[in-house]
């Protein structure tokens, strides 16, 4: 059965929207292959928002420092979640390390392979999906990405 992972991580006052939009960038291939190598995750996504936008999307032809960013980490998963958070701290730890330079808090954590317990207490804090209303995932399918990708036709 899924479980779902909404962290929502508050960027620091002054950050400058280009070189967070190019850190994402940069590390995205990394991402995937890491969230492939962990063998749980049905979806993922990291996602910048900005609060001062009505629709949220931030505004990248303006690439002033903002005091209003948001990065979304967005995933559907299997299993339990400190096992799940284990594998994010020792297949993402690069990824993780560049962004949270970015996040209110996110020094206190670097380098999250070092710091487990502090990387999962700041997620369970930070995870939407954790915390009511928030708490409800719909899933199609009663199945584990294991399970799906061993249906996958050859």
């Amino acid at each position: 059965m899924a479980n779902a992972l909404c962290l929502m991580m508050p960027v620091l006052p002054g950050t400058n929207l280009t070189a967070l939009a190019a850190t994402l960038a940069e590390y995205q291939t990394q991402i995937n292959a890491a969230l492939t190598s962990i063998g749980t995750v049905h979806f993922a996504r990291f996602t910048l928002l900005d609060r001062s936008q009505p629709n949220l999307l931030p505004d990248l032809s303006s690439p002033v420092a903002s005091n209003t960013l948001v990065i979304g980490v967005i995933t559907e998963y299997d299993g339990d979640f400190n096992r799940y958070i284990g594998d994010f701290s020792a297949k993402l730890g690069a990824p993780f390390d560049a962004l949270l330079k970015f996040v209110v808090g996110g020094a206190a954590i670097v380098p999250v392979n070092s710091h487990l317990s502090a990387f999962q207490a700041f997620i369970k804090l930070n995870d939407a999906s954790q915390h009511l209303p928030n708490t409800g995932l719909f899933s199609a399918y009663p199945m584990t990405v294991q399970q799906i990708l061993a249906k996958k036709p050859a």
